[in-house]
């Protein structure tokens, strides 16, 4: 048993949140901060074992393990190191908005974290402020700086690309890297249920920041396995990388290789598809591996090619925690 769809795309590549819980304002994303809709209580340590035993066993190798933010769970730890003892799991990930970086980088990388992505939407500490409702930039930035020494396989840096507010940022962000060997990712802004006067005044085409690291002779790098959907490139100048996800390029969900499981136990064939299959009932007791694992394969059946984010259709998702980004 094998996670491919009927489209022959193979997903070895988990992303689990376990809370939707935000402590953040990013004007993207929860402008009004965060309001809890729903009195489920998030997946426990039991069933995220469970969880990601059934997901080991059909194939899946990278979980990246994501919120709202992770960090706010007091058990986050725990559950790093239960997710890196699973048989099977090669790569554990995670995204933080930083908030709780610079204390915890160490124990998350002791307790199995290979990779972290870090949410820096700006290098211009008042800039920053005005994208995420919070005046901690350089906070943030320290937790950056001891992932790096923490010594995690690889650092990441995304940026939501937003006309008008931090596009004119690429200058300080390659001088930021030449020197540092962290991967900075531009993630063009998208669409959801809640923001479209906010997505067609901010959107903005990550193809021009492409087309400018093609002129200053950047080479985009080849995918290998269990890469996320960015489009990355090196320059040997430079220590650090750059990365593009684009999502409303061609072709861009011909490389899907990502399922997602929402912090209340419902699986999302997409970020932006549909309304999710309910696992929940099945994460109560290891027993009901084989039926897990069945309804898992049987949801697969029905991913579709494409999310269709370029024909304005944005799915059943209100804003980006509501599944994990």
């Amino acid at each position: 048993m094998q996670l491919v769809d009927k489209f022959y795309r193979k997903f070895e590549y988990l992303r689990l949140s376990i809370t939707d819980e935000c402590n953040f304002k990013c004007n993207y994303c929860l402008p009004d901060g965060y309001q809890r809709t729903h009195q489920k209580q998030f997946l426990s340590q039991n069933e995220i074992q469970n969880l990601i035993t059934a997901f080991a066993e059909l194939g899946t190798s990278k979980v990246r393990i994501t919120g709202g933010e992770p960090s706010l769970r007091r058990d986050f730890s725990g559950i790093i190191e239960q997710v890196s003892n699973t048989p099977g799991i090669k790569k554990v990930a995670t995204t933080t908005n930083g908030f709780n970086l610079s204390k915890h980088a160490v124990d998350w990388y002791q307790a199995g974290l290979n990779t972290i992505n870090v949410s820096v939407d700006s290098l211009d500490a008042n800039t920053f402020n005005i994208i995420t409702g919070k005046n901690i930039f350089h906070k943030v930035m320290e937790g950056v700086e001891a992932c790096v020494k923490a010594g995690f396989e690889q650092v990441k840096v995304n940026s939501v690309l937003m006309k008008g507010l931090n596009d004119n940022d690429l200058n300080t962000f390659l001088s930021w890297i030449k020197t540092q060997p962290i991967q900075l990712r531009f993630i063009e802004l998208m669409q959801t249920d809640d923001n479209n006067d906010f997505f067609n005044r901010y959107h903005l085409s990550g193809e021009t920041i492409k087309q400018a690291l093609l002129d200053q002779h950047w080479q985009q790098k080849p995918r290998v396995v269990n890469d996320g959907p960015a489009e990355v490139f090196s320059h040997p100048d430079y220590q650090g990388e750059i990365g593009l996800i684009m999502p409303y390029s061609k072709d861009f969900c011909d490389n899907c290789n990502r399922l997602r499981v929402s912090a209340v136990g419902r699986l999302h064939l997409c970020l932006f598809g549909e309304e999710g299959v309910d696992l929940r009932h099945l994460l109560q007791d290891s027993k009901d591996k084989a039926e897990l694992k069945s309804t898992i394969l049987s949801a697969l059946k029905e991913k579709k090619s494409s999310h269709f984010l370029d024909l304005g259709l944005t799915g059943g998702t209100p804003h980006l925690a509501s599944i994990g980004g």
